[in-house]
């Protein structure tokens, strides 16, 4: 069993920073992909940064230049430093780590509980 926890999220004024965090445990071989979601109040869950093992990583236009993903493989998590945030930045925000469980087991989708971001301008 795979599970992953977030935080980090909360209130910040227009300009400032957060830095979330999703911390995955269990049974755990190998992490193939992380990426963060969010999601806006009436609008569909979208791709904001993406991580591969090998290291890449790609952002949404609208991030790029602001937001950071980065991992730290030994403890099996990664994070999302998130600067010079905007009101439009305010959503619900997910980690999905795509996970390998032992070396024979197929790649698996997991999803963080989410975590509530709110930029006031």
């Amino acid at each position: 069993q795979v599970q992953l926890v977030e935080s980090g999220g909360g209130l910040v004024q227009a300009g400032g920073s957060l830095r979330l965090s999703c911390a995955a445990s269990g049974s755990i071989f190998s992490i193939r992909a992380m990426r963060w979601y969010r999601q806006a109040p009436g609008k569909q869950r979208v791709l904001v940064a993406s991580s591969t093992s090998g290291g890449g990583t790609n952002y949404a236009d609208s991030v790029k230049g602001r937001f950071t993903i980065s991992r730290d493989n030994a403890e099996n998590t990664v994070y999302l430093q998130m600067n010079s945030l905007k009101p439009e930045d305010t959503a619900v925000y997910y980690c999905n780590l795509i996970i390998v469980r032992t070396a024979s087991d197929a790649e698996r989708n997991y999803w963080g509980q989410g975590t509530q971001v709110t930029v006031s301008s």
